[in-house]
């Protein structure tokens, strides 16, 4: 077969699969906003994209004064495969550690802290106006004590000002902010393959970080493609999430010049129940309208990062044992450091609380505020996205860990309840930022603690019970229903199984040589309803064996017994009500294994039965509260159902499906 004879029958081949698909109800199709060469690799059937959309390089306040100077373009470098030096540095320049990953990224995104972007240029380029005021003179002197400082300037309070220096309205640093913003923007496109290879994908994005009384309601603003505001819109301008909506309308999406967005939602574990709220300032609950722009914007949250799991916690409204995984025991920040601040977090705090609350609120208004797809990432602060091995070789993310602009910290690299992250994993045709964002858009997309699951789940009303054993269960699966992310189709009357059908399917990641993956122990479906007005949840263990005896030899770290390389089922809801409001969402679980704290007590010795050997900067390793193993995860984005009676009212309130069938 000839090159034109091969182009001539894959695109035919490719035709035939998108009209085959669009007649099952999907669409492999997405709007295309970027001019770039059509991507070789077309998946009408989808491909799992694995990425990181929460990265900090040298322009983020904390990671400059904690010594970061790794640029966005080293970022993506490093995303790419390329290994990447990270302070301290020696005198001479050269970075004293480096870090490389086992497998390049699909795709990025820099997220640098628009806050205090400008102020921070000022203080490092002498001329400009500002660059000799007292903020800035300890910024250079003094670097971490400037952070606290500039950093309670600029999100702390619930009005936040600049400083005097920033001229009026902030003209100086706003004009200052514009130099990194181009070098953010240029950077993705250099990185970004616009060829046909399609290897690697960037988004252009930031963060907005407001943090009301150190209550962080943290977002990451991803925009679609290269056409984004003039500068980035911070909580100076925009101090409440609903003004950030507003404003973002505004200058993207009613410029009408092609810019596009949305918005993640990240860390409500330490947003001390601020993230999900139902009561505007005043206590006046929200309205319908707001309640629907938050869903228009902001369609996935970040279920993990480096500072801590946000799913759910033990205790608070459930009674899931699986909640405890990388648990931060604290509201806020200040607790973490005035210790008479520090008070346990509230239930909304929480993700799964917050899937919950959405159906009560939809119950009330119409409307879901809070209809999230769910994804990871790291949030770096060294430039070094999708770093998320649990090994020795580990060196913290910086941010609100252990800072290493000086030395090489004594002992464990990270503050010992801080992990390494996790991924973001999108189902999408093809690696270009139009399909990418079209995943998201439609929830189609779920994250993982770090390891590369490959996850699928589906939802419908007449699955076969031996889908799991056909070559055709993604065929099946959007033709017959609908993927991660999307509401039921309306059940058909009578039903056939009594309730709704979910297939789901996961593997084990495969691991590079010398290392394989782990394998699974089992698939769980969370579901979440109404009863009575009332939020319930349950936790149902499908597929798998959660008694199958394995562990680790904390000795070694070695892991002991047996578990799956991969796992399908067809379950039915046993306990289904038509009559009630509901979503379902998967969660996938490895066998344990050791966290990565313990694999560096390990490589170093530490024997916490010999205080001997417990050497300065090890003591966590043998602190009562120091978690040594870890079930590694991931977490589909849910599937929802809406009673038939009710969906009139909510029609009207939650965004109708993009970009694929029922998505």
């Amino acid at each position: 077969m000839g090159p034109a004879t091969g182009r001539i029958w894959k695109a035919t081949a490719w035709a035939f699969s998108a009209l085959w698909l669009t007649a099952a109800g999907g669409s492999p199709f997405h709007e295309v906003t970027e001019r770039r060469e059509p991507c070789a690799d077309h998946a009408p059937l989808r491909n799992p994209y694995f990425g990181d959309l929460h990265v900090h390089t040298t322009f983020s306040l904390d990671a400059s004064t904690q010594g970061t100077r790794n640029r966005p373009r080293h970022a993506y470098r490093f995303a790419r495969g390329e290994r990447l030096g990270v302070q301290p540095y020696a005198p001479e320049g050269h970075a004293l550690r480096s870090i490389q990953l086992a497998r390049p990224l699909d795709f990025a995104a820099v997220t640098d802290h628009a806050e205090m972007l400008g102020e921070a240029q000022i203080c490092q380029t002498p001329g400009l106006p500002g660059h000799d005021a007292l903020t800035c003179r300890i910024y250079r002197r003094w670097p971490r004590a400037a952070f606290f400082v500039m950093n309670t300037k600029a999100n702390y309070f619930e009005t936040p000002s600049r400083f005097d220096w920033c001229g009026p309205g902030g003209i100086h640093c706003r004009s200052a902010a514009k130099n990194p913003w181009k070098e953010i923007q240029e950077a993705a496109e250099e990185a970004h393959d616009r060829t046909a290879a399609c290897e690697f994908t960037t988004f252009v994005g930031y963060e907005w970080t407001g943090s009301p009384g150190s209550n962080n309601i943290h977002r990451n603003v991803i925009f679609r493609n290269q056409v984004v505001p003039e500068l980035p819109i911070t909580y100076f301008e925009a101090p409440q999430p609903r003004r950030l909506w507003e404003q973002l309308q505004a200058e993207c999406l009613e410029a009408e010049h092609g810019c596009d967005f949305l918005i993640i939602p990240h860390n409500s574990n330490l947003s001390g129940g601020r993230m999900f709220q139902t009561l505007r300032p005043g206590d006046s609950a929200i309205t319908a309208e707001e309640a629907r722009a938050r869903a228009k914007f902001e369609v996935l949250v970040e279920i993990m990062q480096h500072k801590g799991d946000s799913e759910c916690m033990p205790g608070l409204d459930t009674e899931d044992e699986l909640c405890g995984f990388e648990k931060l025991a604290m509201s806020n920040f200040s607790g973490r450091y005035v210790s008479w601040l520090a008070k346990p977090p509230p239930a909304m705090s929480f993700t799964r609380n917050a899937l919950k609350e959405g159906l009560v609120q939809e119950e009330k208004l119409g409307v879901n505020p809070f209809k999230f797809g769910l994804l990871a990432s790291t949030d770096t602060h060294l430039g070094t996205p999708g770093a998320v091995a649990e090994d020795e070789t580990y060196p913290g993310h910086g941010g609100a860990g252990t800072p290493a602009r000086d030395e090489i910290p004594q002992g464990l690299p990270d503050a010992v309840d801080f992990n390494p992250g996790g991924l973001a994993v999108l189902w999408a045709e093809e690696n270009s930022r139009d399909a990418l964002f079209a995943a998201m858009r439609r929830r189609e997309a779920y994250g993982t603690s770090g390891p590369r699951f490959v996850l699928r789940f589906f939802g419908g009303w007449n699955y076969p019970a031996d889908l799991c054993e056909r070559h055709s269960f993604a065929e099946v699966g959007y033709g017959s229903g609908v993927p991660m992310g999307a509401d039921l189709p309306r059940p058909p009357a009578p039903l056939p199984y009594g309730g709704p059908t979910f297939a789901v399917s996961a593997l084990r990641d495969a691991g590079v040589p010398g290392r394989p993956g782990m394998p699974l122990q089992r698939i769980q479906i969370i579901k979440g309803w109404l009863e009575n007005g009332a939020p319930r949840e349950r936790v149902y263990d499908v597929a798998g064996n959660p008694t199958n005896g394995a562990h680790v030899d904390l000795d070694t770290c070695e892991p002991v017994g047996r578990g799956f390389d991969s796992l399908c089922v067809v379950w039915t809801d046993p306990d289904f009500d038509r009559a009630e409001r509901a979503f379902y969402y998967a969660r996938v679980l490895e066998n344990p294994t050791c966290r990565w704290s313990t694999r560096i007590c390990v490589a170093h010795g530490i024997d916490c039965r010999n205080p001997d050997s417990i050497r300065e900067g090890f003591e966590p390793c043998c602190d009562p509260s120091h978690r040594e193993t870890i079930q590694e995860r991931a977490w589909s984005s849910p599937i929802w159902y809406r009673p038939a009676a009710k969906s009139a009212n909510s029609s009207s309130g939650n965004p109708p499906p993009q970009e694929g069938r029922g998505s």
